[in-house]
């Protein structure tokens, strides 16, 4: 019956590194570099050096991959370690005979024992609690519910048996802390039994999905391997009648070894080494572009799978709003007639914990020292408070005692000079004064019973002041009407009241001010006893009230339009009441002024009255979610994900880490705790929705680069493998050898492709819904394009070579036939008399193909600037970063053709002008046969029209219907068709309807082009 909470052991080193080399493609590498090991060892001559070099080079790529996989698995753990920060050590029980208190380790304790718990103390086990011995008892559960404000306990039972743990009023939760008080329960649970237990275990179940990147780089992969072994099996077949030619001095053995050797090349050269690392570059250049706008990302996959996220579900506190309560409006009373009584209404300016803001009453500014009823507003406010301002606009205290706080400052009642006054000494300048008036004697603290509290005070200077003893009472309007005096009663409650209610439904938590003129002596009151506090707040006379609310962010409301513009769907998941939440969702844009919320806004208790089908459906529909506990979040996602939906979570407390863990994109707040942050793969420094749309935009652009580069090494490792088979195919020399396609694949190649991450983003960009995460990385088209280009590449690197052998001046002029045949070159052989067999040895036609590779795969990076936009319209400078890379790679082929020792250890030779020439003449080509290509793209293949293939391909009829009828993306002369005709042709599918078509209905649905529904419907 121990109480720890079992932390399973996690998994060792040597398992997490055994997992990074589970991927098909590192598996061939780490084959390939194993052979070509093994093949190096028995080399002879001067290749034996150089022949280490290819299976050295592929073992530090590997390692490189595991040591980052390695770290991004011990961060995932690293979520479930920081539950322990909130273990608490130590616990006090009454044991034996209950009379004495005992401290015995927490997890001693089992359910049944009587446990006392004050303030400081760690909560150590679910407990019921059964007295409290104090006014009352605060408890901090931000752990648990995310919410900041401690909550008051009572003892009284929750009549609801399946109250969300927020409305447990009489229950502690192990891990949460005593603000205040102190009590006595029943523990109910512990361990894994407890709350924040239940947490644990589900994080634990959770396991992290690949991203769609890594999931498209596995089927590549898969796809990879399969080609290669065919090629490198059809490549050793095709040779087999060379196995006894005599340069293998007719040993079948020696020739099957050497093609053997070709077949690993080929492999090294299918494989795009440096793809990898060029993607970890762009990815991490990424996050500091992202970390600039206060969105710092724990995982670099995550970087891409923002770019295709179609839903966000985001708190509202403290995201969505600024969680800095702030008085916006408030009345006093002005005349009494009778019965009936005058109110006037002020509006403040300002919505943070900065005292600067003003007062105004139908548009104009006030001086409130001309209102009496002001003063004593003011008064009130300072003197019923235990808070204060800090100057850096940090609230000290509640955040409700706070707002008052900065009201006094803003209203300036006594027209205090403020003026020359300090940051530090102005954040608390006018509340200063007003206690200086005032002395405040004792707090009658707040309880449930009377919904208020007071504070009994006299004045400092008796003898000037006409002032005797007053109380100050601040609660709720119902309460403190209540007790008003008989007089003013009847005309208040009703102005009051009525008053209060339009601004309750306007969402501001309302607080009726009031004061007691004449109380009774302190002598007279018994302070120890709570349930006399209410009989000392009677005949009160009613000042005013003031309305506050946790405002929303100013820039909130244009990135809610942003997301419904680019086809996302925004979600609020809040603790709070349904109807403040969404009070809030109409004010951000989130629900329309008027729209009918029925089945798009739910609380966790109506959500889980539903049947499975119908929270299906409700969480396909809904953007509000009131009340819901950590088990309602985490349900959520599991249903959007059903729908193929990439979702992003926010959450802060430790009960939101199983959510954001499950989640594709789990996003944390910087206020939050260490838990959340570690179970999540961004965190949001400034706690503020709009940057998780910066981010989305951000991950867009990433992906588009992404998509650039990406094609751009596998057309060159394309090039690379044609070169190979043709020359194998063909019976020609060798023209690449396995360490100048390393030293192209990781160096040449990778600077291009890493600045082609640099390109600028579309304009746009966020005006396209969200991509699907099974779009295919390269569609047949692309495919058809970049076999085309790679097809000349390999064409072009072997005819550089052969043009070296055949037609070069200061070549050696062979026949067709010798070149083909160059193995069976021998002074006996006739066909070869005359010629001297060391020319097919000779380093001038390898480096002329390699300078030819090299320069196709620079003129490929300026092609691959723009996937169908002409060098003529986009031209090269618009990524300096490219042309700077490109000058860099050129610059290292020059290094490795002219310093010393490199020629002898990439088996190459300086060229001379006249070569140059004919490398350039045979590489320039490929910019026009790549702008060919894009011009048929441009001009004869529909837009977009890949963007769906794969789900149209697969689905009814009805669905090709729909493709011909809503174009890729709206643009004129393409007619929009209704809403209506949209949903009579949605409606009859909806259950087997693809999901991606649901998202787009949804972009098309709240895209600007919803003008178009009023205008003739053309079909």
């Amino acid at each position: 019956f121990l109480s720890a909470v079992v932390l399973t052991a996690g998994k060792s080193l040597w398992e997490l590194v055994v997992e990074q080399f589970e991927d098909l493609l590192v598996r061939i590498l780490l084959l390939a570099a194993c052979i070509s090991f093994v093949l190096a060892w028995f080399e002879e001559g001067e290749e034996t050096v150089t022949a280490f070099v290819e299976p050295f080079v592929i073992l530090l790529i590997l390692i490189a991959n595991a040591v980052v996989g390695v770290w991004q698995e011990r961060n995932a753990e690293n979520a479930i370690e920081a539950l322990k920060e909130y273990e608490p050590e130590m616990g006090k029980v009454y044991r034996q005979d209950r009379k004495s208190v005992q401290r015995i380790k927490a997890r001693e304790i089992v359910p049944g024992d009587i446990v006392e718990v004050a303030v400081g103390d760690k909560v150590p086990a679910d407990i019921r609690l059964t007295s409290i011995k104090s006014t009352t008892l605060r408890v901090d559960q931000s752990i648990l519910t995310g919410e900041s404000v401690s909550i008051i306990k009572h003892t009284d039972p929750v009549p609801d048996p399946r109250a969300v743990n927020q409305d447990k009023k009489n229950m502690l939760f192990s891990g949460t802390n005593i603000s205040a008080g102190r009590a006595i329960g029943v523990a109910v649970a512990t361990g894994q039994s407890t709350e924040i237990g239940k947490i644990r275990d589900e994080m634990a179940a959770t396991e992290q999905e690949r991203t769609p990147l890594q999931q498209k780089l596995d089927e590549f992969g898969e796809q990879l391997s399969k080609v290669i072994s065919l090629i490198c099996i059809a490549v050793w077949i095709i040779n087999i009648g060379h196995f006894n030619d005599p340069v293998h001095g007719g040993s079948w053995i020696r020739g099957a070894i050497y093609y053997f050797k070709i077949a690993v090349a080929l492999a090294v050269a299918a494989i795009p080494e440096g793809l990898p690392a060029v993607i970890t570059t762009c990815l991490a250049l990424g996050t500091r572009r992202m970390a600039k706008k206060n969105a710092i990302v724990r995982s670099l996959p995550s970087v891409e799978t923002l770019g295709c996220t179609s839903v966000i579900c985001s708190d509202k506190t403290g995201t969505l709003t600024t969680n800095q309560m702030s008085v916006c409006r408030m009345f006093i009373i002005d005349k009494v007639d009778g019965d009936h009584c005058a109110l006037k209404e002020f509006t403040i300016s300002g919505s943070t914990y900065s005292p600067d803001g003003e007062v105004h009453m139908d548009e104009k500014l006030v001086k409130c020292s001309n209102y009496d009823g002001l003063v004593e507003v003011a008064t009130i406010c300072a003197l019923c408070n235990d808070s204060s301002l800090d100057y850096n606009e940090v609230r000290v205290g509640e955040a409700t005692e706070t707002a008052l706080c900065c009201l006094v400052e803003k209203m300036n009642v006594f027209d205090t000079d403020v003026v020359n006054l300090s940051k530090i000494e102005k954040a608390n300048a006018c509340c200063s004064v007003i206690k200086q008036l005032m002395k405040k004697e004792f707090t009658l603290e707040f309880s449930r019973d009377r919904k208020s509290m007071s504070v009994y005070c006299s004045p400092n200077k008796p003898s000037r002041s006409s002032i005797g003893n007053k109380m100050f009472i601040k609660g709720a309007p119902e309460g403190v009407l209540d007790r008003a005096s008989d007089q003013t009663h009847q005309r208040e409650n009703h102005g009051g009241n009525q008053r209060v209610g339009v601004r309750a439904g306007d969402t501001l938590r309302c607080l009726a001010l009031a004061t007691h003129d004449n109380p009774i002596r302190r002598e007279d009151m018994k302070l120890e006893d709570c349930t006399k506090f209410i009989t000392y707040e009677t005949d009160l006379t009613f000042v005013g009230c003031v309305g506050m609310l946790d405002p929303p962010r100013a820039e909130v409301t244009s990135s809610i339009k942003m997301c419904k513009h680019a086809g996302i769907r925004v979600i609020m998941i809040t603790g709070d009441n349904k109807g403040t939440a969404v009070a809030i969702c109409r004010r951000i844009g989130i629900f329309g002024e008027h729209e009918d919320v029925a089945k798009k806004a739910f609380t966790g208790r109506e959500f889980d009255d539903l049947s499975m089908a119908e929270q299906r459906d409700a969480c396909l529909n809904a953007r509000c979610f009131a009340r819901v506990e950590p088990s309602h979040k985490s349900k959520i996602v599991e249903f959007l994900q059903s729908f193929d939906d990439i979702t992003a979570m926010t959450g802060d407390g430790v009960n939101d880490a199983p959510a954001l863990k499950k989640a594709e994109i789990g996003i944390a707040m910087g206020s939050g705790t260490a838990v959340a942050k570690s179970a999540s793969e961004m965190i949001l420094a400034d706690d503020n929705f709009s940057t998780i749309v910066a981010a989305v935009e951000e991950g867009r652009a990433i992906y588009n680069n992404m998509k650039q580069f990406i094609r751009y090494l596998i057309s060159s490792n394309v090039g690379e493998v044609v070169c190979i088979f043709l020359t194998a195919a063909l019976g020609f020399p060798e023209a690449l050898i396995p360490v100048q396609l390393l030293w192209v694949n990781l160096v040449t190649d990778g600077l291009p492709a890493t600045a082609l991450g640099f390109n600028p983003p579309d304009l746009d960009i966020m005006d396209k819904p969200p991509r699907s995460p099974k779009e295919p990385l390269i569609s047949g088209w692309l495919f058809f394009r970049y076999l085309a280009i790679g097809c000349y590449v390999g064409a072009a690197t072997v005819g550089a070579a052969a043009w070296w052998f055949i037609a070069a001046e200061d070549g050696p002029r062979v026949t067709y036939y010798q070149l083909s045949h160059f193995m069976q070159c021998s002074p006996d052989n006739p066909e070869f008399e005359g010629l001297d067999c060391g020319v097919f040895e000779s380093p001038y036609p390898m480096t002329m193909a390699l300078s030819v590779l090299v320069t196709i795969e620079m003129c490929n990076a300026l092609n691959s600037l723009s996937e169908n936009q002409s060098l003529l319209k986009m031209p090269p400078w618009e990524n300096v970063w490219l042309l700077g890379s490109i000058c860099l790679s050129m610059s290292l082929h020059f290094l490795i053709l002219y310093v010393e020792p490199l020629p002898l250890i990439f088996q190459i030779t300086p060229l001379d002008v006249t070569q140059w020439l004919m490398v350039l003449k045979i590489s320039l080509p490929v910019i026009l046969l790549d702008e060919a290509l894009k011009f048929i793209a441009r001009n004869y293949l529909e837009p977009g029209k890949d963007l769906f293939s794969a789900e149209f391909h697969t689905g009814p009829l009805l669905w090709i219907k729909l493709y011909n009828i809503i174009p890729p993306f709206p643009t004129p002369p393409h007619p929009f068709p209704s809403l209506n005709t949209l949903s009579r042709l949605l409606s009859p599918t909806t259950a087997d309807s693809p999901p991606r078509i649901k998202r787009t209905f949804f972009f098309y649905t709240h895209h600007e082009f919803e003008e178009n529904n009023n205008k003739k419907n053309p079909f």
